[in-house]
């Protein structure tokens, strides 16, 4: 097994090299191990992802239930993880540094925090305040004895206020405050994308959103994405043939579903590359 050290290093590489590198997100410790043994550098989790497999919505999953889920991937493979952490689960400044340390523990070397509030009134905290939650953020990561990559979340065109505007201003304020990455989920062009790596000067993760943002992997890294996440993508892509072929037995009484499934000698000669 790599050290935390190692795979901390490993990660913050990545981010440094001139190529735009794929950052896939496994659900459970079964793909993880696949996506690790087909060739990918580094893994993070997916909240939507992990909920939906254990029968929950985004959003339902309690702290103590994501560092579970942590330790379960950091344990599956070599790789470096880092994760979706919501906001920090927790309003306060000490929420996010509580649960930087609390994945650190669990076997992250990255992770994420997000503006977010869970109100939808007031679907985005204060600029200000958003920004003293990523500044403890970094100092609980400056703080561990390896290195960690902090992820800063503007949630603008994901679940706030589709403001391109303001998105920069917090991607900004969050830049100033020491995130090493910054993440605008949910941009909604390739110029949109354009004018947010150009108004920083951190590396920029982009969330793969092939119907409302088709785009080519060599246009996003033309453009100067450094970082391209999936999200739930591979999530829903395999719950969904699972529904498919659920559906095809019990409507047509068939198997042709069979067609795309990975045989039992394959997959285990992938969990065992892993």
């Amino acid at each position: 097994m790599t050290s935390q050290t190692e795979r901390g290093a490993a990660f913050a590489t990545l981010h440094k090299r001139e190529s735009m590198f794929l950052l896939p997100n496994p659900w459970d410790a079964g793909s993880a191990k696949i996506l690790a043994a087909l060739g990918y550098e580094a893994l993070a989790t997916s909240s939507a992802g992990f909920a939906g497999s254990e029968g929950l919505g985004d959003y339902q999953i309690t702290r103590d239930m994501k560092m579970m889920h942590i330790r379960k991937l950091a344990e599956a493979t070599d790789l470096p993880l880092s994760a979706d952490l919501e906001n920090g689960f927790g309003h306060s400044p000490q929420d996010c540094a509580e649960t930087i340390r609390l994945g650190a523990e669990a076997g992250l070397v990255g992770g994420s925090i997000e503006d977010f509030t869970g109100n939808p009134e007031a679907p985005q905290y204060d600029i200000l305040e958003a920004a003293d939650r990523v500044r403890a953020a970094v100092e609980a990561a400056r703080a561990l004895p390896f290195q960690f990559t902090l992820t800063a979340r503007a949630e603008n065109f994901f679940t706030g206020v589709p403001d391109l505007a303001d998105t920069i201003a917090r991607l900004q304020a969050y830049q100033e405050a020491g995130a090493d990455v910054l993440y605008a989920p949910g941009l909604r062009s390739l110029d949109d994308i354009r004018s947010v790596i150009t108004s920083v000067d951190r590396p920029v993760n982009v969330l793969a959103l092939p119907d409302s943002l088709p785009l080519s992997l060599q246009e996003l890294a033309e453009a100067g994405v450094k970082r391209l996440s999936l999200g739930p993508l591979l999530f829903n892509t395999a719950y969904g043939a699972l529904t498919h072929a659920a559906r095809e037995l019990l409507s047509e009484g068939s198997f042709g579903f069979t067609r795309h499934a990975v045989s039992a000698n394959d997959l285990a000669a992938l969990m065992a590359k892993a």
